[in-house]
């Protein structure tokens, strides 16, 4: 087996995670199996309970783990099936170490970094690889070198480096080389000292990725290759992309990375047949189509709050080969000037999840205006719960519907707490989380998209749809077309006599990939498409 470490310097947010799984893509397209992992040195056991302003989105696998975003790079550029042993920080191996030492493990010896915390982050990189069975496992270390909570983790690797021997590990350091304006000109110097910080913790990179505004010249190049005691042909250019991250691993084929991996760890196979992904390519470049969508969200000015999000529309459109304008719309300005001078344009609207009380009623207004306008909608999580709000004040004359996360003494609870979740104190890993089953209604909007009755879709909720309210709800129109398989719980909704109105109690977005997109957003784009040019879906 065969691991790669990649690390980063100088300053954070190179996308070292996008790195790791461009690499994968064209590691799996030369036939081999790869999975990848993170490594986040923060003492959170896991990102559940950060806010969306400090980590962005929170990524949920099958298995219900709540993760770095960086793992939604990783399924959807590969076709690895991530679990929680693919991401592990600080918190839990602190959290294990302690639980160890209590429990007399470690049989009354001082509990140190060194050997104990270091043993258990190389026990989780084993861990992967045992159960995984990949050729290639891919470990990004979070955070910047030199950070001091990072340390652990890169004296982790130096120790496991040495045990699997030469042949079997391989060390990428992404770093930055800044073009500084006034000197017009790139320059070396802080990835010289990030490489430098680097040897001296004893870990010396096989390949040098320079993250740079522009060309890195054959001058630059040669710098880098002496200073940082690396071979020329392993100092890899990564321009900042034009069009799509999509675009990273024809850029990485390009500059022969994949083939330098595996000449470095003795990996014979086939060059990597990359055709299809350059037909996505050519999609995101010059689609035949273009349509508008707006997201309405509360997190809108930071990016990565809604990355899968963005991401998987971003696939409907593919799908579609439909040119995608993502319209970020903040939600409390919707409530502040209304959703006619707010929404008027847009062939879809999308309301992701979310938590907390502010911006709800701009929600509601979004959902209101899509319904009646007929513009196409698609709810994600709270989403489908605003569109329930919505429903029961505006269509069932329940004026005060609401939820009780929002409103605990509405006289029309429409969303209430699960049964499950009322006795629940800790708020860390205590949601509805992970991969469940759901059956379609035969007939619907719904089973027609996914062509199939039964689905596995990835939930991160503690309210739901209130049974006592269905009868009532189903005579207005209100179609419940997917429940979990003992139907007590309203999994997807849908207004018949609408161009496309479908919200889901699930996350699809986490199930998205660009050669994969999910069949919600595939036919979203596909409605919003066709109802600004009047055409049938």
């Amino acid at each position: 087996m065969k691991y790669i470490f990649v690390t980063g310097g100088v300053v954070s947010s190179l996308g070292k995670g996008l790195l790791a799984a461009a690499l994968g893509t064209l590691l799996e397209n030369r036939g081999l199996k790869v999975t990848i992992q993170k490594f986040d040195p923060y003492l959170n056991v896991d990102p559940g309970t950060m806010s969306p302003y400090q980590h962005g989105e929170v990524y949920v696998l099958d298995d219900g783990a709540e993760t770095d975003l960086d793992l939604g790079h990783y399924e959807r550029f590969t076709n690895c099936k991530l679990s929680r042993l693919n991401n592990l920080t600080s918190g839990q191996v602190y959290q294990t170490v302690l639980n160890n030492e209590r429990e007399g493990k470690y049989l009354g010896k001082t509990v140190q970094v060194i050997p104990h915390v270091t043993d258990e982050i190389q026990n989780r990189i084993q861990q992967l690889a045992e159960k995984s069975k990949a050729d290639v496992v891919i470990t990004e270390i979070g955070g910047t070198t030199g950070d001091i909570e990072g340390l652990p983790f890169l004296e982790a690797i130096r120790e496991f480096a040495l045990e699997v021997g030469y042949d079997n590990a391989l060390f990428v350091h992404v770093t930055y080389v800044p073009f500084i304006k006034a000197a017009g000109e790139l320059k070396t110097k802080p990835t010289q000292q990030s490489v430098a910080k680097l040897r001296e913790i004893g870990i010396t990179p096989h390949i040098l990725v320079c993250r740079c505004e522009k060309p890195l010249e054959v001058e630059l190049r040669q710098k880098i290759s002496l200073f940082c005691n690396v071979p020329y042909e392993a100092v890899i250019e990564e321009k900042d992309v034009e069009h799509s991250i999509y675009e990273l691993p024809l850029m990485l084929q390009r500059e022969r990375m994949d083939d330098l991996v595996c000449r470095r760890l003795r990996l014979e196979t086939p060059p990597a047949n990359m055709a299809h992904w350059q037909e996505i390519i050519r999609k995101l470049i010059a689609p035949q189509h273009r349509v508008r969508i707006g997201v309405v969200g509360k997190y809108i000015e930071l990016n990565d709050a809604y990355k899968s999000v963005y991401e998987a529309v971003i696939h409907g459109g593919i799908a579609n080969d439909c040119g995608v304008e993502i319209v970020k719309l903040d939600a409390e300005e919707i409530e502040r000037i209304g959703p006619e001078k707010t929404l008027a344009g847009l062939g879809g609207i999308l309301v992701p999840g979310g938590f907390g009380e502010r911006g709800i009623e701009g929600k509601i207004l979004a959902a209101q205006y899509a319904r009646e306008k007929k513009i196409p909608y698609l709810g994600l999580c709270l989403g489908m719960q605003i569109a329930t709000i919505e429903f029961a004040r505006n269509v069932l004359k329940l004026a005060k519907a609401q939820s009780t996360e929002f409103d605990p003494n509405t006289p029309h609870p429409v969303i209430a707490l699960q049964e499950e979740q009322k006795k629940v104190s800790k708020k860390g890993g205590t949601m509805r989380l992970g991969s469940q089953a759901c059956q379609l209604t035969v007939g619907s909007k719904a089973s027609q998209l996914y062509g199939s009755f039964c689905i596995h879709e990835r939930h991160r909720h503690r309210y739901e749809f209130n049974n006592a309210y269905r009868e009532q709800f189903e005579k207005a129109g209100f179609v419940i077309s997917g429940n979990t398989p003992d139907g007590k719980l309203a999994e997807v909704i849908e207004l018949p006599n609408h161009p496309f109105f479908i919200a889901s109690q699930f996350h699809p977005e986490f199930q998205s990939k660009p050669n994969q997109p999910h069949p919600l957003f595939k036919g979203f784009i596909a409605a919003a498409h066709a109802q600004l040019h009047h055409k049938p879906i």
